[in-house]
């Protein structure tokens, strides 16, 4: 890093979307090409990274299941850090900043050191990849309301879900970093009422050109998860939308 004489710079959160840069806002570009430093993650695509100017700083603080390059404690003090000397810090993260991608510790940490920010949305995985896998996430008569719940915890923790919420058939529920405890997720949410038989769905890289989609049933999810070797990052979708989307691609 060149780093400059010390000041308070400003620091943008912005939405990278599933993946395809032509999913980017007109506003997360201008950030982007105005950068003088760029902090982003792991899901963020190399097709948007190309966008980043030659002239900008890049710091890559990905994480991986298990696997965390930095953790979220260190990243914020680094986004301090490099505020004082960069005038225009992009903070790159996937999908959205505020739908399960800690933007706003980051941005509780920013005001806390009087360090200036915005937030610049992005399409968030559920609506990106389930429109790319023309997957409505509400339709008439099938699903009334949407419900995003992420099937990660912190290390020691349980999966801190009221699970009887999720059985409203009328309801899809869509899962973020679901795989590693799927099978505790699939059977959490069929004894708190969910039919097993519920169409369900596994997005693998989706709104990108390495997508990949399978079908199933709820109680399903586990057994087709192995046998099409899913890996993050990976969405799930439960509902009778499924059915509705099988139509759609012709399935």
């Amino acid at each position: 890093m060149t780093a400059k004489p010390t000041h308070k710079g400003h620091v943008v959160l912005v939405g990278a979307g599933p993946g395809d840069p032509d999913l980017l806002t007109i506003r997360a570009l201008r950030y982007i090409e105005q950068a003088d430093m760029v902090v982003h993650d792991r899901l963020v695509s190399e097709e948007i990274l190309a966008l980043i100017p030659a002239t900008a700083e890049k710091i890559f603080v990905g994480k991986a299941p298990g696997h965390h390059i930095l953790k979220q404690d260190e990243i914020n003090e680094l986004l301090v850090k490099v505020a004082g000397q960069y005038d225009r810090v992009v903070r790159l993260k996937g999908g959205d900043p505020f739908v399960f991608g800690r933007g706003s510790e980051e941005a509780e940490y920013l005001i806390k050191h009087g360090i200036s920010y915005d937030v610049v949305p992005g399409i968030t995985a559920a609506a990106g990849c389930g429109a790319a896998a023309r997957i409505p996430l509400t339709h008439r008569g099938l699903a009334r309301s949407v419900r995003f719940i992420t099937g990660h915890h912190k290390e020691g923790q349980g999966l801190d879900i009221d699970w009887k919420s999720l059985a409203d058939p009328e309801m899809t529920v869509v899962i973020y970093m679901g795989l590693k405890n799927l099978e505790n997720i699939v059977t959490c949410m069929i004894e708190a009422g969910r039919d097993a038989h519920t169409p369900a769905a596994i997005i693998e890289n989706g709104a990108t050109p390495k997508q990949r989609i399978a079908y199933t049933t709820l109680a399903g999810l586990p057994e087709r998860r192995l046998q099409g070797d899913f890996k993050p990052p990976s969405l799930l979708i439960v509902g009778h939308v499924i059915e509705i989307a099988k139509y759609l691609n012709n399935v």
